[in-house]
């Protein structure tokens, strides 16, 4: 989906898990690591695994995982984000100079507000069924519903899913 959708010619993919030991983690998780390893896709970058604080370091451009800790680890980020901005925004009005700070930084502010909009990033995509499904945050407004709509035409207009079963069918092949 990164290559095909978001155009990223080699994304490097980790999963999700509590270690990045190969020891560590459930059994599918373990077996998802090996099999992506031997698998060695010239289409993406294996990372191996990823632990939470990966994800907004940048470690990997994707980083999968199963419905519940995907949940739990963005709701963790944007409660995390939300409690930062109301940090910045209390210290940032305390005294007249910080309040001068804010107004000479307020581009960067405004800048740094809209690039973690979680509003211009929803919807979940869930790959790996017959269709595209993206579930919506249920809190969304008009422009997070816009902008998941966007990303399912995005999904069909460049044929992810038939592009998702040709490089599956690549695994199965390494695997066989």
């Amino acid at each position: 989906m990164a290559r095909v959708v978001f155009g990223l010619a080699r994304p490097t993919v980790g999963l999700l898990n509590v270690g990045v030991e190969t020891v560590k983690g459930p059994d599918d998780i373990r077996e998802a690591d090996r099999m992506l390893r031997e698998a060695n896709l010239p289409e993406l970058d294996y990372a191996g695994f990823v632990e939470g604080t990966d994800i907004g370091e940048g470690t990997a451009d994707v980083v999968v995982t199963e419905g519940f800790a995907g949940n739990i680890a963005l709701k963790t980020a944007e409660g995390t984000a939300r409690q930062i901005g109301h940090y910045m925004k209390t210290a940032m009005s305390r005294t007249w100079r910080s309040r001068l700070g804010s107004i000479l930084a307020w581009q960067a502010f405004s800048t740094l507000r809209e690039k973690m909009d979680p509003s211009k990033a929803n919807g979940g995509v869930f790959l790996g069924l017959n269709g595209i499904v993206i579930k919506s945050h249920g809190g969304s407004d008009a422009t997070g519903f816009a902008a998941a709509i966007d990303l399912g035409y995005d999904m069909v207009r460049h044929e992810l899913r038939a592009k998702i079963e040709q490089t599956l069918g690549q695994v199965d092949e390494v695997s066989a």
